[in-house]
C-alpha cells in the first residue's frame, strides 16, 4: 500500500484520495453507496466543496456516525469574512460535523495574508481557534497564487493541478511544497478526463511520495479500479511510460483542460467542454459528443460574442474564444465524415 503524509498536518491516507466534485450529478441514494464503499475499502481522505451544490450534504448523509474513520476536506469561495463564516457553518451543518480537517480557500485571485485587509485569514485563525477546523489551506489554479502561498508558511496544505502532463513548474512547485513540509494534493489527475489510463496517471503520482491524487468519481466501476489500487499500486513500467509519453506528445501546448473557471457564458456556451471537444471525441466515446445533444451544444458557439470574458477568466491563459472556433470547425469536418475519430480511439 502507497501512502501519503501531508506535510505538517501529519494526515496520513493512502494515495487515493477521493473527489467528491463529481457526485453532484447522482442521486443522493448512489452517492451514499459509493462513498461508504470508498471508506469501507480504505479510503479515508474525501474532498468536497461548499460550491459543489449538494456533495457536502450527500457526504453528509453518508459519513454521519462514523465521522473518526475519515478526513473531510471541503472550500470556501468567500471573498469576505462575513461570507467566510455563513459558507463555514453551512458545510459544517451540511456535513454533519462539528469539525472540517482541511479548510480551503476555493481558488481566490489572490494569497489570502494577515492584515490584507480581507479579513479571511484572520477569519480561517479564529475557526481554528474555536475548533471548526483544523488546518488552513488553499487551492489554486494559478502558480503565482500558489507559488506565493507555498513562499508564505501561512497554509497547512495546496491543492493545485498535477498529472502526468505536467511541466518543470508543476514539478518544482510539488518540491516546494515538500520542502516547506506542507502537504501537495493534486486535483485534475486525470486532466478533466482526458487521461483515460488510470494505472498511467497513478505510477505517475506515485514516484512523488509527497502528493496526494483525489480522483473523481460517480460511477462503481471507476472507484473500483481505484480500490483496486490500494493493495496494487501500479509501478512506472515501460508500457505506462509509453502511454505517458503518447498523451504528452499529443496534448502538449495549448488544450482546454476543463476546469470551468471560465463559465457561465453570456451566449450560453458550454465553454469547458466544447473549447476541447476535438480531443473528447478522439479520446473517450463518441456517442453523446456526436449526437444531438452534443450537436446542440457545438452550435451554439456560433453565438459567441465575443466579449472575451472567459479569455480573461482563464487561468492558463488560453485563447479561449479561438480554442471553441477551431474546436468546431474540426467537430463539422468529422460529422462530414471528412476525419474519422473511431480509428484513433
Amino acid at each position: 500500500m502507497d501512502q501519503v503524509r501531508l506535510g505538517r498536518t501529519g494526515i496520513t491516507v493512502n494515495k487515493n484520495g477521493f473527489g467528491a466534485l463529481p457526485i453532484q450529478r447522482i442521486t443522493r441514494e448512489e452517492a451514499v453507496r459509493l462513498l461508504r464503499m470508498a471508506l469501507d475499502a480504505g479510503i479515508t481522505y474525501f474532498d468536497t466543496a461548499r460550491s459543489y451544490t449538494d456533495s457536502e450534504e450527500k457526504l453528509g448523509y453518508a459519513f454521519e456516525g462514523c465521522r473518526d474513520r475519515l478526513f473531510i476536506a471541503t472550500k470556501t469561495p468567500a471573498k469576505t469574512a462575513e461570507g467566510f463564516w455563513k459558507d463555514l457553518e453551512t458545510s459544517l451543518r451540511l456535513l454533519r460535523t462539528d469539525y472540517i480537517d482541511v479548510y480551503q480557500f476555493h481558488n481566490p485571485s489572490f494569497c489570502p495574508k494577515p492584515g490584507d485587509g480581507s479579513g479571511l485569514y484572520e477569519a480561517m485563525l479564529k475557526a481554528r481557534e474555536q475548533g471548526k477546523i483544523r488546518f488552513i489551506s488553499i487551492t489554486n489554479h494559478s502558480f503565482a497564487v500558489a507559488e506565493e502561498a507555498v513562499a508564505s508558511g501561512l497554509y497547512d496544505t495546496l491543492q493545485f493541478p498535477f498529472c502526468y502532463l505536467a511541466t518543470e513548474r508543476d514539478i518544482r512547485l510539488v518540491e516546494q511544497c515538500a520542502a516547506a513540509d506542507m502537504g501537495f494534493i493534486a486535483m485534475k489527475s486525470l486532466s478533466g478526463g482526458l487521461i483515460t489510463n488510470a494505472a498511467a496517471a497513478y505510477a505517475f503520482a506515485a514516484q512523488y511520495p509527497g502528493v496526494l491524487p483525489i480522483w473523481g468519481v460517480q460511477r462503481e466501476r471507476e472507484l473500483r479500479e481505484f480500490i483496486a489500487f490500494i493493495d496494487n499500486p501500479p509501478a512506472m513500467t515501460a508500457e505506462l511510460q509509453a502511454v505517458i509519453d503518447h498523451d504528452r506528445q499529443e496534448l502538449s501546448g495549448d488544450f482546454c483542460r476543463g476546469c470551468g473557471y471560465c463559465m457561465p457564458c453570456p451566449a450560453g456556451i458550454e465553454i469547458n467542454n466544447c473549447a476541447r471537444m476535438s480531443l473528447m471525441v478522439r479520446r473517450s466515446p463518441t456517442a453523446y459528443w456526436l449526437g444531438p445533444e452534443g450537436q446542440k451544444k457545438m452550435a451554439r458557439i456560433d453565438g459567441c460574442l465575443n466579449c472575451g470574458r472567459c479569455r480573461s477568466r482563464c487561468p492558463y491563459g488560453l485563447d479561449t474564444p479561438n480554442l471553441l472556433r477551431k474546436n468546431l470547425a474540426d467537430y463539422r469536418r468529422i460529422l462530414a465524415g471528412e476525419i474519422d475519430v473511431t480509428t484513433v480511439q
